[in-house]
């Protein structure tokens, strides 16, 4: 049986930590921030867990 490729599109999006959850960066910091609080473009930096309900997808699409 043929190996499972990872999805490599995922993978630059996805890091898994050392205890094996899902981080991601968190989405509305790439364009249009004059219009955005500062406030709010500061809240947005940093990673943020992956929801449990797109974990079992994207665990897939990583192949783990």
């Amino acid at each position: 049986m043929p190996k499972n490729k990872t999805n490599k599109a995922t993978a630059k999006r996805v890091r898994v930590t050392g205890s094996g959850k899902l981080r991601r960066q968190q989405t509305h910091l790439r364009h249009h921030m004059e219009k955005k609080p500062s406030h709010r473009t500061r809240r947005l930096t940093g990673t943020v867990e992956v929801s449990g309900t797109d974990s079992r997808r994207l665990r897939r699409l990583l192949g783990l």
